[in-house]
């Protein structure tokens, strides 16, 4: 799949579960308090960058490789400004790091979608069925990532935030919160393992 054929698969798939999924208005205190803590990253490390807030109680959030981040509203009622701004970070890495790319590869070929691409005779998105790609998009929330993707997307966090001058502490409070509401044998969101073990990481990393 050419970066083309995954930017429009990725902005389909994105436009679908936008559409599946209850935003918050616009004017909510969720959507001011997104754009405050996500000013200035439009654009990092030549990715274009989109934020929103899923109306869902879930502490969650994901990446798109198009550069789609969607945190749940759940997630920013538990965690302070600081732990978000790690969050949003971590899923930022995802996307520069390329493992959400990776992640909706592997989702991609094993999707009702691509079977339908291929009946077709198409390579693009174009001719996708809204279900399709609903399906696709539940595949690439659920995505696992490796252990090494996710340390490397706290290390890309941790400098980004080193980077801005902000917090690099809440990226272990915040992880110690998912471990309580998880436990470190469940996941972290629905995709992340391991949260316990990434916070004594990371602990050792900072101090």
């Amino acid at each position: 799949m050419s970066d083309q054929q995954m930017q429009q698969l990725g902005d389909q798939t994105i436009a679908q579960l936008d559409s599946e999924n209850q935003l918050v208005a616009t004017n909510s205190q969720y959507a001011e308090r997104l754009a405050n803590l996500t000013k200035g990253w439009d654009v990092v490390d030549g990715n274009n960058l989109d934020f929103n807030v899923y109306q869902v109680p879930e502490m969650n959030a994901f990446a798109v490789p198009n550069g789609s981040i969607r945190l749940y509203s759940g997630l920013m009622d538990e965690m302070n400004d600081d732990e978000v701004r790690y969050v949003i970070a971590h899923e930022i890495g995802h996307v520069a790091l390329g493992h959400s790319k990776r992640a909706f590869q592997v989702a991609y070929a094993a999707s009702a979608a691509r079977e339908a691409a291929a009946a077709s005779g198409s390579s693009t998105a174009a001719v996708l069925s809204s279900s399709e790609l609903g399906e696709l998009g539940e595949k690439l929330i659920n995505a696992q990532f490796s252990q090494r993707q996710e340390n490397e997307a706290d290390d890309y966090a941790i400098e980004l935030l080193k980077e801005h001058d902000m917090d690099v502490e809440a990226s272990i409070s915040a992880l110690r919160k998912l471990e309580a509401k998880y436990g470190n044998d469940s996941s972290f969101f629905s995709s992340h393992p391991a949260s316990g073990d990434r916070a004594n990481r990371l602990e050792s990393t900072l101090n």
